[in-house]
């Protein structure tokens, strides 16, 4: 019986998954930051690949269902915090571009810990264009992006 209470405190201790962060901030704070205000959980539902990115990987696949996003597999619990804002296992992710049809997505943390754009395909084609200056204006370096 010992043994079965300690190993429940242990697996009570266990760290919650996290998103990668970058080690240096991706985002002059001084620049304009805004989210998407149209953007719901519904419109981000379903699998997508990231395809430039810092702090998360080009090739990694994201899931997102009613209530988690799931990271190469790992499920993370994701909660709306505001229009196009949300907070994945504690950690702030924006919502800054999504094409009007649900294609292609700019995603970051304001605060500069990553940044990312993610499309359905793998292959945005002009919607890249699109989501690289949306993410320019918002004063994330480009250049750190892995991808491009």
């Amino acid at each position: 019986m010992r043994r079965l209470a300690l190993a429940l405190v242990l697996c009570g201790c266990a760290a919650a998954p996290e998103l990668p962060q970058a080690p240096i901030p991706l985002r002059n704070p001084a620049a304009p930051v805004a989210s998407q205000a149209d953007v719901t959980q519904g419109r981000l539902g379903g699998d997508w690949v990231v395809v430039q990115g810092a702090g998360l990987t080009p090739g990694a696949r994201l899931r997102f269902s009613d209530g988690a996003m799931s990271l190469d597999g790992v499920n993370m619990p994701l909660a709306e915090t505001g229009p196009g804002r949300y907070a994945v296992g504690g950690q702030t992710l924006w919502i800054h571009w999504l094409d009007a049809d649900n294609r292609t997505a700019a995603v970051g943390d304001p605060g500069g810990a990553r940044v990312w754009i993610m499309d359905r395909t793998g292959r945005p084609g002009e919607r890249l264009t699109a989501a690289r200056e949306i993410l320019e204006w918002y004063g994330y370096d480009l250049r750190r992006l892995d991808g491009s």
